[in-house]
């Protein structure tokens, strides 16, 4: 099975081939290293740019002005925040020409903890994206997520920001890309560039089929009947493994909800199993102040009240500038296992 990085470069060499990609550059993106996680590699239409943050959102800008489409990735989220104003040009742009100019771009960036990146490689993203109105986000948890994912948002014709979670980025899936080999070892020796001299490696990219994960849509992951728990990224298979285990010793049936988009989200698939459950848990690893999950907390208390056992739940990271190196300081700071596993226990032990 690929694994998320592998994924995307399947989707990205899919679109560059069947759906008019033209340009897919960053910091790093294209030869000899093909990304910093490896996503971009023995891509045709890849390139690097000079280390300049606001130069590549500008250009992504310019080329979707054009009518092309194009993937630009920024190295790491740790170093967007400096891009702010464009993004929010970028949101505004269809609104503000009243409809005759759209820009079908993805902006894709690696998000998150997870990987010991200490204070300046382990930042969140989610919640400050989802307060730029106009451009849809999409956070994959599986890799055929991110494959059909990506697909959807480059082919959108909005602007898409494709958060890619830095710790799933090597963590291979259990539901197979259409057409990829059957094996690892097959598939790292036709999409893997080698170690040491790449100047006539070349990929041998196995036929690879059209899979559309639509942006908006969530997915549950396991059905429950005491709680639901929403989440994304590198939080989700965390939450699904204490889930299952949960039900395994007899302390509750637990549903898990992955959201895949942040926006638009899938109000009415977490509605639904809201109301079979009666208590949902939020959990994400961005800051805990003006966090997403605090708008469909509200979301949840407005509007299902007189529905629910105990108030909508937030886990979220904690309110401090960075992350530390250790891991002792990281898991103290993002949820890991423990905190999952005590606001479940929490939420299951509250009687109606």
């Amino acid at each position: 099975m690929a694994n998320m990085a592998q994924a995307i470069r399947m989707a990205l060499h899919f679109a560059e081939e069947n759906l008019e990609l033209t340009e897919v550059f960053g910091q790093d993106v294209g030869a000899p290293l093909g990304g910093v996680f490896t996503a971009t590699q023995g891509l045709k239409t890849s390139w690097n740019t000079p280390l300049d943050e606001r130069g590549i959102i500008g250009a992504a800008m310019g080329l979707g002005l054009a009518g092309q489409r194009c993937v630009a990735e920024i190295q790491f989220c740790d170093y967007i925040f400096n891009t702010i104003d464009l993004l929010k040009m970028v949101g505004n742009t269809y609104w503000a020409t009243n409809g005759l100019c759209n820009l079908p771009i993805v902006i894709m960036t690696p998000v998150g903890a997870g990987i010991r990146g200490s204070i300046y490689h382990s930042h969140s993203f989610d919640a400050l994206a989802t307060r730029l109105p106009g451009i849809k986000i999409v956070m994959p948890s599986t890799p055929l997520d991110a494959y059909g994912l990506l697909l959807a948002a480059i082919e959108d014709p909005d602007p898409v920001l494709f958060l890619k979670p830095k710790a799933l980025l090597r963590i291979r899936g259990e539901e197979p890309i259409p057409g990829e080999p059957k094996t690892d070892k097959e598939l790292k020796a036709a999409i893997d560039a080698p170690l040491g001299d790449r100047s006539k490696w070349k990929p041998k990219w196995p036929p690879l089929e059209k899979i559309i994960v639509p942006i908006g849509k969530a997915k549950t992951l396991k059905t429950g009947s005491d709680l639901t728990v929403v989440s994304y990224g590198r939080t989700l298979p965390i939450c699904l493994s204490v889930a299952r285990e949960y039900e395994k010793q007899g302390k509750g049936s637990v549903e898990v909800i992955d959201l895949r988009s942040l926006y638009p989200y899938d109000w009415q698939h977490l509605k639904a199993s809201i109301l079979k459950t009666k208590r949902v848990l939020y959990v994400n690893e961005d800051t805990e102040v003006t966090n997403f999950g605090e708008h469909l907390a509200y979301r949840t208390n407005r509007e299902l009240f007189y529905d629910i056992y105990a108030p909508a739940k937030v886990l979220a990271g904690q309110n401090v500038p960075g992350i530390g190196l250790h891991p002792n300081l990281e898991e103290a700071t993002v949820p890991y296992e423990h905190q999952i596993k005590e606001s479940m226990t929490e939420l299951l032990e509250l009687k109606p």
